[in-house]
């Protein structure tokens, strides 16, 4: 009987084990680590916005930091303060510069933010060193789908946010704008009755000295209280035509509080 040779049978063991091993198959998704479980965030306390994975999300320490130079140079007569609604104006640059060019105004709106990010930010450096006339706040709609975050908690993130301001800025006077209205009407609509409740609550911190609350949110309405998306496209965030409004109907009371 002919033997083998050994280098013969070397191979077709070889073929043999890799054949048992069990092979990843062709487009087959690979597993991802499952996304971290953020921690629930109370509306009226401080806090940095966190990404799925854990970590502080990269868009809101980036914004931070230029806002933090920002203040540091002491220019800016009026802060805008709020979420992407007001970080929107960034895309009417033109209408912005016309109406707000003057007061040298800082546009510090970060996509995403809810009460307690706002509030931190402003205790970590975002008025040290600056003065304003004034600050229009505009913060708590990204709260509105927190169920954790009641109304009544919402509204006291919005008067914690007001009390940073002035603990750093003493004569700064706060423009309070209601949460505009979201969502096409009344009507099955939680995420518009819960800002109405919001708003019916800090409405109370209008003292007229300090304080002065607005509530522009009929403007962007029709009669029977639905909102048009020749106004806010996603029925959420303005166009040209919603920041016109928005600069309309708060021209006259800026010009009194930034005098």
């Amino acid at each position: 009987m002919r033997t083998l040779p050994l280098l013969f049978l070397f191979a077709v063991a070889s073929l043999c084990s890799a054949q048992n091993v069990p092979q990843k198959k062709e487009g087959a998704p690979s597993k991802k680590a499952p996304a971290a479980k953020l921690p629930s965030q109370p509306a009226d306390v401080a806090a940095q916005k966190f990404g799925a994975d854990g970590k502080v999300n990269p868009g809101f320490a980036s914004s931070h930091a230029a806002f933090v130079e920002i203040a540091k140079k002491g220019e800016a007569q009026v802060v805008f303060l709020g979420d992407s609604i007001t970080a929107g104006w960034a895309k009417q640059a033109e209408l912005f510069n016309k109406e707000y060019g003057p007061y040298k105004a800082a546009n510090f709106g970060i996509g995403g933010d809810r009460t307690q990010h706002v509030l931190w930010r402003i205790e970590n450096g975002e008025f040290e060193g600056i003065r304003p006339k004034a600050v229009v706040l505009m913060i708590g709609t990204n709260n509105s789908g927190a169920a954790d975050n009641p109304p009544e908690q919402v509204a006291a993130g919005v008067r914690k946010i007001v009390q940073a301001v002035h603990a750093r800025s003493p004569e700064t006077k706060v423009l309070l704008l209601a949460i505009f209205p979201r969502g096409p009407g009344e009507e099955n609509n939680p995420g518009r009755a819960k800002n109405k409740a919001v708003n019916a609550i800090i409405a109370g911190m209008h003292d007229g000295k300090k304080v002065h609350y607005l509530d522009i949110g009929p403007n962007f309405l029709a009669a029977d209280g639905t909102l048009s998306k020749d106004i806010m496209p996603d029925l959420l965030h303005l166009n040209a035509k919603g920041y016109q409004i928005w600069a309309d109907a708060i021209r006259g009371k800026l010009a009194e509080l930034a005098r």
